[in-house]
């Protein structure tokens, strides 16, 4: 690993990352192909918040938080934050002291894929954070790592720059490169699912909108009374 911190990233237009975020993560993920999701392991620790932003990665050793106070300095309004380690760790690398000097600096929240601490302090602060972990454990600051270099997280690669969306179905990577087809093919998915939800209101079956059917009939499934089930 190459220990450097990179200090003149592209980003990403935050009002392209903004309407992006508006569709959610489950429609945006489902609309670019079911691609980039960082997995189930990264939960919200507080209800209802919805963010988009600009990523800032920071690449540190396990229980070892020196390369996010390097990151800090590199943040700037509209980015997140995305913390990963060198091999798996759960200990609260990222705490109340850390969300302060985020806010100050217009940062919309963290994605870290270890523990956090101070979460009472968090949410009061109304700090966004998805986590892989809760724990007190405390940390030093000893070896170098790296900020604002490609970081992977459950198989999905985030290069600083990029658009990260959280809320409470997760939290996925969009590539610099696809944010404008993520926004076309998001808004035709809401209105191909707007106009479901006018035919479900009306009484439509999904079996007979989706054409299952014959899926069921080509799976050899059979409609059985119950007196026929129970011969």
């Amino acid at each position: 690993m190459r220990t450097v911190v990179v200090t003149d990233t592209p980003r990403t237009p935050i009002e392209k990352v903004d309407k992006l975020a508006e569709y959610g993560v489950a429609t945006v993920h489902e609309a670019l192909g079911r691609d980039g999701l960082l997995g189930p392991d990264l939960r919200p620790i507080q209800d209802g918040a919805r963010i988009g932003g600009t990523a800032v990665t920071a690449l540190c050793w396990p229980g070892d938080n020196l390369m996010i106070h390097a990151a800090v300095e590199q943040c700037r309004t509209g980015d997140v934050l995305v913390v990963t380690t060198t091999s798996p760790s759960r200990d609260g690398l990222f705490g109340e002291l850390f969300a302060t000097a985020l806010q100050h600096r217009g940062v919309r929240g963290l994605v870290i894929n270890t523990g956090v601490r101070d979460v009472a302090d968090l949410r009061a602060m109304n700090f966004p954070v998805w986590s892989a972990a809760v724990s007190a454990q405390g940390t030093v600051k000893a070896t170098a790592g790296a900020v604002n270099v490609p970081v992977v997280i459950s198989g999905q690669t985030i290069r600083p720059g990029d658009a990260i969306l959280a809320d409470d179905d997760g939290v996925m990577v969009v590539s610099r490169e696809d944010v404008d087809r993520g926004l076309d093919k998001s808004q035709a998915r809401l209105d191909k699912e707007e106009a479901t939800r006018k035919a479900f209101r009306a009484g439509e079956l999904g079996l007979d909108r989706y054409g299952l059917r014959t899926k069921l009939a080509e799976l050899g499934v059979e409609y059985l009374t119950a007196d026929e089930y129970g011969r």
